[in-house]
């Protein structure tokens, strides 16, 4: 398997046709395998409250998954559900927050500083607005709400794909410390992004693991009783790995110690934060996408 995989093009006509001549149960278990396109329904999703989305850094499946320098993302992946076959889209990192965020790399082939502004392409955020839902994005180490900077400190704007882009209000990207205390009045979809130590990229697993359990602990203990979502996947691998990277849900939509084996990328994560919020859009490769299946409640 590679990472290039997930991304084949689908026939949609001849994967209706075939699905039309075939038994429902032999149907529903092509939705759960990934192999009937976007035969997964987003009727049989459930609907969180709230999903919070964390992406972390540059590590391959298996320098997480099992690993004793990781053991709080572990007691997630037991508790929640592992995606055991899940990829990143290409290397370096920047192109896979866009992708995550837009369906698409919008032409990034790099991690320089992209204009801010300057894409107005369908994204999360803007069809969250347009459906008049909630949506917000946290940055660590960002000097105050909206700042559009390149850099500061940590902080990095590469790994903040939402001030490209126009149709996403810049006050909607906070900084960290403005992350509520009170889980309730989270946004229905956010983002979380660590700084650049707190994300793995220029610390340790370790650091970046005991940063999940301070900061983010106490929101997945929440979710758990409060019908809502926690997201935590990678970037990319350690370009050694075929870009297999970790992926993990938890909360209480979720099955406890389920696994997802079918093969997934960055667009099947957010064709399925859109549907689990409950929007009829999908924007770029997230239409072709399929959605996570066979982990939830």
């Amino acid at each position: 398997m590679t990472s290039a995989s997930p991304d084949r093009p689908r026939t949609g006509r001849s994967k209706l046709a075939l699905a039309a001549a075939l038994p429902a149960t032999l149907v529903a278990a092509l939705a759960v395998t990934g192999t009937g396109g976007t035969a997964a329904a987003a009727g049989s999703l459930p609907r969180p409250d709230h999903i919070v989305v964390v992406m972390m850094e540059n590590h391959a499946y298996a320098q997480i998954i099992g690993s004793g320098n990781a053991p709080y993302l572990n007691s997630l992946a037991k508790g929640g559900a592992l995606l055991t076959n899940s990829y990143g889209i290409t290397h370096p990192s920047q192109p896979n927050y866009f992708a995550i965020f837009s369906g698409s790399t919008q032409g990034i082939t790099g991690d320089g500083c992209y204009s801010v502004g300057s894409m107005s392409a369908a994204n999360l955020a803007s069809e969250l607005i347009a459906a008049k839902k909630t949506w917000g994005s946290y940055n660590e180490s960002l000097p105050k709400e909206g700042s559009t900077t390149c850099k500061s400190g940590d902080y990095a704007q590469k790994h903040s794909p939402w001030f490209a882009f126009k149709n996403v209000p810049a006050s909607s990207g906070h900084t960290f410390a403005q992350f509520p205390t009170d889980y309730s009045k989270l946004p229905a979809v956010s983002f979380v992004t660590p700084n650049l130590c707190s994300d793995m990229h220029d610390c340790s697993i370790g650091t970046g693991d005991s940063w999940l359990k301070k900061n983010l602990d106490g929101y997945a203990s929440w979710a758990k009783t409060h019908n809502s979502l926690l997201v935590v996947t990678y970037d990319e691998d350690d370009k050694q790995s075929g870009n297999h990277i970790p992926t993990l849900l938890y909360g209480q939509p979720v099955k406890p110690g389920s696994t997802a084996t079918a093969s997934y990328n960055h667009y099947s994560v957010l064709r399925t934060l859109e549907d689990l919020a409950g929007l009829t859009a999908h924007a770029g490769q997230a239409a072709k996408a399929t959605d996570i299946t066979g982990v939830w409640n």
